[in-house]
């Protein structure tokens, strides 16, 4: 059985806690590997390690830092196909879904390989009369990154590269459902010549987050996953004096306007709600049909669903794989049943489908006459039920996105251009899609949500990255003959 240990100053660190956690297939069900729980004294030992490889690594050039980088993105690029292997295996999402993942993260450590022209600062000469004014921007210090189980390759990905590239050292905390992709990603960046304490991972549950949240070494947390732990993270570690980045939970609609391709909005809808069996905080959860084309668009979704294969995630003809765990799978399964007894019309029932073997797969579910006072709209399933609301006019739907608390993702289907236009201005999400259904933005903009999907200033990755893991220095310059030296007790002005 696979034991999974830290990586600390370039070692592999088992646990001394006496704390740990199975990892399992959930294709099989059988568990396949354990994973240490830090105790407060490894997280130190962390912590320690990336202080003291901060003093050194923050003036190491911006040269070699990028050349680093380029040999980290070399690496994951070459094991791209060993780390979906990973993924598919501890996750269970399927191979097309894994090689995806790891793509997306390339894309990211692509982006800070142009760390020199990000960081540039400014300059202004003469800003008064023998004064120069000019603003740096300097690293942070020990970051740590608190990372979520459906995404355990490519949001490490997101943080990671950006924060070693501006000068900060990191420590990793993934999640323990699925530790081996992040846990090689490490020994990757170790492989890329980084020196030892630039990047350590510790694994571990609350008592290694808590840890980091409180420890005055520790400048700044990124933390990805459900809203009610990312408000936590927030309060804790701002209370604690930390720059804290949160990203919670959501629940994404797309919008259909009568006048949509009805089979591209339906294409759509089924590759964005079941893909990762739904497991995607940007998966579209809500499909609003705005007049009457709902009926039509629902069998159109239906037919769709009746031909997916679902399976095994190594399995070549899979197109979705199982559920994380079987504690999730079955409170997925209880939203089928809560929305039927509320009202709503089970078009198809993933609780019916049948699967050989202790699994934990769930087929495709699509529920429609959904209202927004049901709990399946009200909360985050994560998970493959796909819900349809039926809404009279644009603004109504519009009004449903305004009026749920959380703001990760809007989609709008339509072939009007003024539609559109209007929709991403009115739009109450951080990431809009325009007949696109997963907004995801490319790793030179940002990722991130409003109001509950998002605690903190600033958003994942891409420029917005490169500003949450630096602080702005402004140096006001003069150099000035001493002969012309005075004392003047007034309040400078600029000539």
């Amino acid at each position: 059985m696979q034991q999974t240990h830290h990586l600390i100053d370039g070692e592999d660190i088992a646990t001394t806690s006496g704390r740990s956690g199975p990892v399992s297939n959930p294709a099989t069900g059988d568990q396949t590997g354990e994973v240490g729980f830090a105790s407060v004294e490894e997280v130190d030992r962390a912590v320690a390690s990336s202080k003291a490889a901060f003093d050194e690594w923050r003036n190491v050039s911006i040269a070699r830092r990028t050349k680093l980088l380029h040999e980290f993105r070399n690496l994951v690029a070459a094991n791209a196909d060993e780390i979906a292997a990973r993924l598919t295996a501890e996750h269970g999402k399927v191979a097309d879904d894994a090689r995806g993942e790891v793509a997306r993260g390339i894309e990211n450590i692509e982006f800070s390989c142009g760390l020199a022209d990000a960081l540039k600062g400014t300059y202004n000469e003469q800003a008064s009369a023998g004064v120069d004014v000019y603003t740096v921007r300097q690293p942070l210090g020990v970051c740590a990154g608190i990372t979520p189980f459906n995404f355990p390759a490519m949001v490490p990905l997101w943080m990671i590269p950006n924060a070693v590239a501006c000068g900060n050292t990191f420590i990793l905390k993934p999640s323990e459902r699925d530790p081996s992709a992040p846990r090689f990603i490490i020994e990757l960046a170790q492989e890329a010549g980084f020196p030892p304490g630039v990047v350590n991972l510790v694994n571990g549950d609350k008592v290694a987050v808590d840890r980091l949240l409180d420890h005055p070494d520790v400048a700044a947390v990124s933390f990805v996953g459900s809203t009610p732990i990312a408000r936590y993270v927030y309060a804790t570690g701002t209370a604690n004096g930390k720059r804290i980045q949160a990203l919670g939970g959501a629940k994404n609609h797309m919008v259909v306007l009568p006048d949509a391709d009805l089979d591209l909005a339906a294409d759509a809808a089924v590759s964005a709600a079941y893909g990762s069996a739904g497991e995607r905080c940007m998966a579209i959860s809500v499909v609003v049909a705005v007049g009457d084309i709902a009926d039509d668009l629902v069998e159109r979704i239906r037919v769709r669903m009746d031909k997916l294969v679902i399976g095994p995630g190594d399995d070549p003809t899979s197109e979705m794989g199982p559920l994380i765990t079987r504690e999730h799978r079955d409170r997925v399964a209880g939203y089928i049943g809560s929305g039927a007894d509320e009202g709503a019309t089970v078009v198809v029932d993933g609780r019916e489908q049948v699967f050989d073997g202790d699994g934990y797969f769930l087929g495709v579910s699509l529920l429609d006459n959904v209202t927004t006072d049901m709990q399946v709209y009200r909360d985050e399933v994560f998970g493959p039920v796909l819900s349809v609301v039926r809404s009279d006019t644009y603004h109504e739907a519009v009004q449903m996105i305004s009026d749920n608390p959380y703001g990760n993702g809007a989609a709008i289907f339509t072939r009007d251009g003024g539609a559109a236009h209007q929709f991403q201005r009115d739009a109450e999400a951080g990431m809009v899609g325009i007949n696109v259904p997963i907004p995801v933005p490319v790793g030179y903009h940002s990722f991130g949500g409003w109001n509950d999907s998002l605690f903190g200033d600033t958003t994942m990755y891409g420029p917005e990255g490169l500003r949450f893991y630096t602080r702005p220095k402004v140096i006001t310059s003069r150099w000035p003959d001493p002969s012309t030296s005075s004392v003047d007790l007034g309040f400078p002005q600029n000539d």
